[in-house]
């Protein structure tokens, strides 16, 4: 039985990670980052929350959303030096912020007292909130995006997602705004769902 328990535990970091980086678009290229980040931050805040919270109530730990976290930006490193051995500059693929998020995720866990609903409601709100600032942040620092796309095009860069210059000045029409608002309303029941996963599972 405990062997079987511990096998779950990795069966579910593995599976979990490689959902989260197949939502949407989970490395930030730079070619098209802004484009794309509104569907990043939905994808990745309500993903993030529903593995981190099936993974951490079942092995009933505060800290184990961080450590998922941990395997999904060793991942994107793995996935950046790739991009650099074919002759891509450093910042060509920018490693996206998952771990202050899933701190906040484990913080409101630990913090509640292990209760599922707070961490649910709570964490998942701090996750939609926190994770598209973080990456905006992230993506500031990159020298210019815009020079980057001309410089370096990617072959497979599909028409749609052809960079456009960024709107600024209005928050309510910004990606922050947009990835925010959609990220904190969508993870609380998301994560409620992978709560739901874990009752299943540790039924069965």
């Amino acid at each position: 039985r405990r062997t079987t328990h511990y096998l779950f535990i990795v069966v579910v970091a593995v599976n979990s990670t490689l959902l989260t980086i197949n939502a949407g678009d989970y490395i930030f290229y730079t070619d098209w980052a802004w484009t794309s980040f509104v569907v990043f931050s939905i994808s990745q805040s309500t993903m993030l929350v529903v593995g981190a919270i099936y993974y951490m109530l079942f092995t009933g730990v505060p800290g184990t959303a961080t450590y998922y976290a941990t395997i999904m930006t060793i991942y994107t490193w793995v996935a950046k030096g790739a991009w650099f051995g074919l002759g891509y500059p450093m910042d060509f693929v920018l490693v996206p912020v998952w771990i202050p998020s899933a701190m906040l995720l484990d913080l409101s866990y630990w913090a509640t007292r292990r209760n599922k609903h707070a961490a649910i409601i709570i964490g998942g709100t701090l996750v939609g909130l926190s994770l598209p600032i973080f990456n905006m942040i992230n993506l500031l620092l990159v020298r210019d995006p815009l020079e980057m796309a001309f410089k370096y095009p990617r072959p497979t860069l599909p028409p749609y997602m052809t960079p456009i210059e960024p709107q600024v000045g209005k928050f309510y029409n910004s990606p922050v705004a947009l990835g925010s608002g959609a990220g904190a309303v969508l993870s609380v029941p998301i994560a409620a769902l992978g709560a739901k996963l874990n009752t299943w599972t540790y039924r069965w």
